[in-house]
């Protein structure tokens, strides 16, 4: 099954621990989100920005767009989890670790969020949906509950329709996974410094409880 390709942008502050792996969208690279450092100004955050394993269009897939997607999210989703295990092994730790994607990369988030069994520091889903949420909610790690997940969406997404996500998500937190969803005026899209201001601030507050205050900015 091979391995994640991933590219490293180290913090402004080399001895922090904090990291944000960020995952692309379908057709996207870990290119895509080159400027994400720059646009959020935390200097002590450095970024993991792996490529999703499927070549698409000069881009790539995190799994099959027009089939049963179960099988390559599933597939997706172990790659991942190698690729955090193998992050916490260089000296990452998971609770010191968010981990955030936009469209398919979101709905790998949801996934790392639910299945995965080491609490992290926060996990970020933008303009994603959820894959067959009664699997996994019977299939969620002892650990999912806990974790903190904010999950925002454009009410004008015509690519995956808000609506079909708010009901996965609603169901999602019916089984107790604590999401915070929020709707936005957007497309299917990062709505620039609006939404921009709502990530940084929820990652300062995923670190924050550590810090009994917020991190320098």
């Amino acid at each position: 099954m091979g391995r994640l390709n991933y590219h490293i942008i180290p913090a402004a502050t080399p001895e922090s621990r904090r990291l944000m792996l960020m995952m692309h969208g379908l057709g996207d690279s870990h290119e895509g989100y080159l400027w994400l450092p720059d646009a959020l100004q935390l200097p002590w955050l450095h970024f993991a920005l792996p490529d999703a394993p499927d070549p698409y269009y000069g881009g790539y897939s995190w799994f099959d767009i027009f089939g049963d997607p179960v099988p390559g999210v599933r597939r997706s989703y172990q790659l991942l989890r190698e690729l955090l295990e193998e992050l916490h092994q260089q000296g990452w730790p998971a609770d010191q670790m968010i981990v955030g994607g936009f469209s398919q990369g979101g709905l790998m988030a949801i996934e790392i969020a639910i299945r995965y069994p080491r609490r992290l520091a926060g996990v970020l889903c933008i303009s994603g949906a959820v894959c067959d949420p009664d699997t996994l909610i019977r299939e969620q790690s002892p650990v999912a509950r806990q974790q903190r997940i904010l999950a925002t969406h454009g009410r004008y997404d015509d690519i995956l329709p808000i609506e079909i996500t708010r009901s996965q998500i609603h169901q999602l937190q019916q089984a107790g996974i604590p999401i915070s969803w929020v709707e936005l005026e957007k497309t299917h899209t990062i709505a620039g410094e609006t939404e921009l201001r709502l990530i940084r601030d929820f990652i300062l507050d995923c670190y924050a409880p550590a810090d009994a205050g917020t991190p320098p900015a």
